[in-house]
């Protein structure tokens, strides 16, 4: 195996810990690039090995700071100095726009020379909390100074999951007339990584799953998956944003790169068989 480098700055990573940084952490490591995983919590760092690291033993260094303070000098920029490349996937339902600012103010401080940011398709059309924060961080990452690419993807399998199985614990599932595009997490995972080695590029094409769902379908299928039945009643979104759904505002069809895993192909592999991989 080859030696990896070992004059290479390492890569922040922020969200490291979640969902979609699961998938990132292997991923980075693989190409041999020591990665800095900033957490709100305390982790323990690996003790270093005395034998040189093979490109799929990248060692990882954890270091804690909480983006959402004010103050970026608490923690925020000892963890972004000495690194040149950020892959910001720390993210929740509020303050994204907050967290993203203080981050890129001390990734500019510190001279940082690409910053990689994973935002939501539609960011810009649907007029929700969680969509207009990620719009106002990507604003940010764009006024920051500091060479930037900005991913939107669509919501992943792991979320929709999460929806539709609090849903179905009720009695009978409410059906918002929408429907949804849902990508895998590790092909979102894939394309951070590509984007994050290569030049930054500004906004790149939208992130999509290779299917369009009605959200009756979405939920019908994973109650095949599950071997539940519950009866499904329609309802109507209301308001601006029940209006940007329901003329498929929330989609992206055009100008898309489209990944390859299903929904269904998502559901078998969590219920239905042992850890089934994506398709390549």
């Amino acid at each position: 195996m080859t030696t990896r480098p070992v004059t290479t700055p390492p890569i922040l990573l922020t969200g490291g810990t979640g969902t979609l940084g699961r998938h990132v952490l292997p991923l980075l490591r693989a190409t041999g690039h020591d990665v800095r995983v900033l957490s709100r919590h305390p982790h323990p760092n690996p003790h270093p090995s005395p034998h040189p690291l093979t490109d799929d033993q990248a060692p990882v260094q954890y270091v804690t700071a909480d983006l959402l303070k004010n103050d970026v000098g608490d923690g925020i920029q000892a963890a972004v100095d000495g690194t040149e490349i950020v892959l910001h996937l720390a993210g929740g339902p509020k303050g994204d726009e907050v967290a993203t600012r203080n981050l890129v103010r001390a990734a500019s401080r510190a001279g940082v020379k690409h910053l990689v940011f994973i935002s939501v398709i539609a960011a810009d059309r649907v007029p929700l909390g969680y969509f207009t924060s990620k719009l106002a961080a990507e604003e940010a990452v764009a006024a920051s100074g500091v060479p930037w690419t900005t991913l939107r993807a669509a919501q992943f399998h792991d979320l929709l999951l999460t929806v539709v199985e609090k849903m179905a614990k009720l009695p009978v599932i409410p059906v918002p007339g929408l429907r949804l595009q849902p990508v895998d997490s590790r092909e979102v995972a894939a394309r951070l990584v590509e984007l994050t080695l290569d030049k930054p590029a500004g906004l790149v094409p939208d992130l999509a799953g290779p299917k369009v769902y009605e959200s009756a379908d979405a939920i019908r299928a994973y109650l095949r998956a599950t071997g539940r039945k519950r009866p499904l009643l329609p309802v109507r979104m209301p308001g601006k944003a029940g209006r940007v759904y329901r003329a498929d505002g929330n989609l992206s069809l055009e100008g898309t790169d489209f990944g390859t895993r299903t929904w269904e192909e998502f559901l078998e592999g969590r219920f239905l068989t042992d850890a089934a991989p994506p398709r390549p």
